[in-house]
């Protein structure tokens, strides 16, 4: 059952905020929803945010400024929590950087993780036909991008590369880009995939491109902080980058002077991808 939990008129659209008992995850999830004023007058075109570590569905929509840009595009803004709530497993609520909060929006293979942390189908799959089927939204079905920051930038991209068929236009704001060679997707990869490192490059978006020719030939935009703290060890968006231009894939990748991890740097450019979803999506 589809529970609206709150509801806030925004720039002339709906901010909605939503709980579901999810079939994937087996649990109660909960997610946001911005349904721009265009909507009344028929389908729009749909854009998915995936937050980042520690974050819920309520972060984007309340620090990015985003609705603004989406009211005058005509998009619908989804943006899902970043794991499972009270799986009762040991330890998921121990670490900022694993479990609760840090579902690397992947599906975990290994016990316990396997039984609940399952993101990948949760969001590709279970809410993806939620937005665009069930009546509740008027979502172009035809017309879905994805985009993320850090943790759901590495979502944004695997996500995109795992489901082309899904989802037409992507981008990333600081992506932990090839995590199977940072200490946040080695952690995270240890626990819910297992030990098989070629098990991990499954979900690694700079193997994944490694794989591809051209996936995306309009292009994917990617916006980085030259200050980000976790830009050295973390993040590794020139593995993308030369993995784009082994793939042939066209990638804008911006390097930003002083900027660095956090909502000010998101805020400062989500009117860019908007604009660059809202095009590729005919907004």
């Amino acid at each position: 059952m589809l529970e609206r939990i709150s509801e806030h008129r925004c720039f002339g659209g709906w901010q909605r905020y939503y709980r579901h008992e999810s079939q994937v995850i087996g649990l109660p999830m909960r997610f946001s929803v911005y349904v721009p004023p265009q909507a009344e007058e028929g389908p729009v075109p749909v854009l998915f945010f995936l937050a980042g570590l520690t974050c819920t569905e309520e972060t984007f929509m309340i620090k990015a400024g985003a609705q603004r840009f989406a009211a005058e595009h005509g998009l619908m803004l989804v943006t899902p929590d970043t794991s499972p709530r009270g799986a009762g497993i040991a330890g998921e609520d121990d670490d900022w950087d694993f479990g609760s909060g840090a579902g690397f929006y992947l599906d975990a293979t290994q016990t316990p993780w396997a039984a609940h942390y399952r993101m990948e189908s949760y969001v590709a799959q279970e809410l993806f036909d939620l937005i665009a089927s069930s009546g509740e939204f008027p979502a172009d079905r035809q017309r879905i991008g994805i985009t993320g920051h850090s943790m759901g930038g590495h979502g944004a991209l695997t996500l995109a590369l795992r489901h082309p068929t899904r989802f037409r236009s992507v981008s990333a704001f600081a992506p932990i880009a090839n995590p199977t060679h940072c200490p946040w997707g080695i952690k995270a990869f240890t626990h819910y995939l297992g030990k098989d490192h070629e098990t991990w490059k499954q979900h690694d978006a700079s193997e994944l491109m490694k794989q591809a020719h051209t996936p995306f030939p309009e292009g994917i935009l990617i916006d980085q902080g030259l200050a980000d703290q976790f830009l050295p060890n973390q993040l590794r968006p020139d593995i993308f980058e030369a993995a784009c231009a082994q793939s042939a894939q066209p990638l804008t990748l911006r390097r930003h002077a002083g900027y660095d991890h956090g909502y000010y740097f998101i805020s400062t450019f989500i009117a860019d991808h908007l604009a660059f979803h809202a095009e590729r999506l005919g907004a």
